[in-house]
This record gives structure tokens, sequence and C-alpha cells, in this order.
């Protein structure tokens, strides 16, 4: 036979191309859903941090039957890229059952795991059936910086071993990091050590609040210009802030709307007890889906919380670097427990960022 005439096109770039079609709006494409809150680990700038044996956070937690129902409803809605997380999705002793039921609904699956869990058996389910994508977040190269962020004992060596049992099975594995004040200095050195592995590296010096308001972990948070030094160090993330910066120039958005980015437009969050809500910032308002099924959820009610409006003045609403800043209510309602308050710190990083790449 000769060449075929059939062009491929990357997940990305495919992804991208069908939620500008205007056939996809309000279509649930992309679903986030937390199997649970609980975890292995005890990292020190987690915003959720459950301890895993905490009987009451499981008993809350949906059952098996509520999952395949609420995966049935989101297949049934045309929802194709599922990211399973947690917490540590894999503390769920039915994650198997769940992760096999979402493959044959045939979502494109991603995984986030901190990858001490990964056992020779769980890898080579994820080899027979792989999935999309596999995240595993490194927070040092030593074992002292390691389980001085998860203050888990042990914890390195078993991250090792998960990350190797992977790599082993050739699955598709991305390591990335979370830049806080307590491995900044091996920054450089996690950068290496995944790449020398042929790995893809992503970073995120971005900590937010924690759900519950308790312990403060955005006093973790490095200082805006080194997160601007971090961007600097990888050569795609300029390009990416004024290609961002360009493409929504001249789009008009209405400014007193609340909610200006995609959450709620082809994306959706679930909580492990069954709230849909916009993404995983913006935990509330909530659709209770125990009580309620996804299609009036994402039909009726997430449109009208994209409806809302800002209240008061805000500087975050004529402000020309929205595009490339993280600020939105999410970030507002977990630092100041109000989604109108601009943090300021998100703020000085945009700036920074513009100044360093010449946006204007």
């Amino acid at each position: 036979m000769g060449n075929s005439c059939i062009s491929e096109i990357d997940i990305a770039s495919y992804s991208e191309r069908l939620i500008k079609n205007e056939g996809a709006k309000r279509i649930p494409l992309l679903g986030t859903l937390e199997l649970t809150f609980r975890c292995n680990n005890r990292c020190v700038h987690c915003y959720v941090n459950k301890r895993i044996e905490a009987p009451e956070e499981k008993e809350k937690e949906l059952t098996y039957a509520d999952l395949r129902r609420i995966l049935d409803d989101l297949a049934e809605e045309g929802c194709l890229w599922l990211l399973l997380t947690g917490g540590e999705p894999l503390v769920r002793e039915d994650f198997k059952d769940i992760y096999l039921y979402a493959k044959k609904k045939g979502f494109l699956i991603s995984l986030f795991t901190n990858g001490t869990l990964i056992t020779p058996s769980l890898a080579d389910l994820l080899k027979e059936f792989p999935p999309r994508s596999i995240e595993i977040t490194l927070y040092g190269v030593t074992e002292e910086t390691y389980e001085k962020v998860t203050r888990s004992p042990g914890s390195y060596k078993k991250c090792m071993k998960g990350i190797d049992l992977l790599l082993e099975r050739d699955l598709p594995l991305k390591l990335k990091t979370v830049v806080s004040t307590l491995n900044r200095h091996e920054f450089m050195g996690i950068k290496k050590f995944v790449e020398n592995l042929g790995l893809e590296f992503r970073f995120d010096a971005l900590i937010n609040a924690r759900l519950d308001s308790g312990e403060d972990v955005t006093k973790l948070r490095i200082p805006p210009y080194e997160v601007v030094e971090l961007d600097m160090t990888d050569p795609k993330r300029g390009p990416e802030f004024v290609h961002l910066s360009e493409r929504t120039s001249g789009m008009k958005l209405d400014p007193n709307l609340l909610y200006r980015c995609g959450a709620g437009v082809n994306s959706f969050h679930i909580d492990p007890y069954g709230y849909l809500m916009m993404c995983n910032m913006a935990r509330n308002p909530s659709y209770d889906l125990r009580h309620g099924c996804f299609k009036d959820g994402w039909y009726d009610f997430l449109p009208r919380i994209r409806e809302l409006k800002f209240k008061k003045q805000n500087k975050c609403k004529d402000c020309d670097l929205i595009s490339i800043c993280d600020q939105c209510p999410g970030w507002s309602q977990l630092e100041y427990d109000d989604p109108e308050t601009p943090v300021d710190y998100l703020c000085q990083v945009a700036h920074l960022r513009a100044e360093a790449f010449g946006i204007t």
C-alpha cells in the first residue's frame, strides 16, 4: 500500500481543537475525579492532607456503586478525558475496580499519584490497561529534602521504587515538582534527574491555601521574583505566556463576570463526597451528585454559577494581564474566604512575568 493520506495529530492539539469547536460548547469533555482526600504522606504544603487511617473520611467517600453511576453519567454526557486524583487515589482498596470500570467506559485516563503505593501487580495492571498518562510529584532528589516535604519516613525510597516499576514497563510517566522554600535549592537537581530519565518535567511554584483554612501553607511560597526566575529556566514557558496573551487579546469577555476562565464550560471537578463544582479551587457553591444527576448539575447548576458577577469593585476586572495571571475566585476563596478579593501574590507574579517576557 502507498503512504496513508490520513494525517496524524497529537493529543494536545486535538484537545485544543475540540474544545474550540462550536459544536463542543457545554459538553463536559474534561473531568477531574478526586477519589479521596486521604493520603499515606503528610506533605507540609498539601491543601487537603487527610490521614490515610481517618475512618470518618472513609465513611464519607463515594462508594464504588456511587462512582459507577457517576462514571456512567459522565460517559453518557460526552466526557472524554478523566483525571483520577486525590489525596492519594491508590489508598482506596477498590482503586483497581474503579480504574478498570473507567477504562471500560472509554475514558482517556490520567492518574495523579505520589508513586509510593505502586506495586508490581498494579504496575502490571496499568501496563495491560494503560492510562493516557501517569504523573508523580517528586519533591527532592535527596531523601532528606523529599521527606522534609512529605513528613513520611521511608516515602522517598518507596517513590523511587514506584518510578522504577513504571519505567520498567514503559508506561507514560511524567515527573513534576511543587517548588517551595523547602526544596527550592534542589530544583535544578530535580530537573536534571527527570530529564536524564528521558521524561517530561513540569513544575509549579504557586502554592494555594488549604481547604480547611488550617495550617498556613502560604508561608512556604517562594518570592514572586523567584517564581519568574524558574519560569525562565524553561524555554517553553515564555512563548506559552506570550501565545496565551495574544490569543486572548481582543476577546470580548464581560469584565463584570466573576468567572472568566474555562471552568464549567468544558471542564468540571467532582470531590470524594460526590460534590460537583467548577474546579478543584472553586469548591463553593457545589452540587450534590448523591441527590441529583450529573446532567442536571452540568446543564443547570454550573451555568448559573458562571453567570455570577462581581458585587464590589475589583482591580482584576479591567486588568490586561488577566490571561497570564492565576487569579481566580477559587484562589481568593481559599485565601480570604471571599471569591472577590484579589490574591496579591498572584498579581505580583503576573506583572513580573509580563515584564520578563515582554507582554503588554
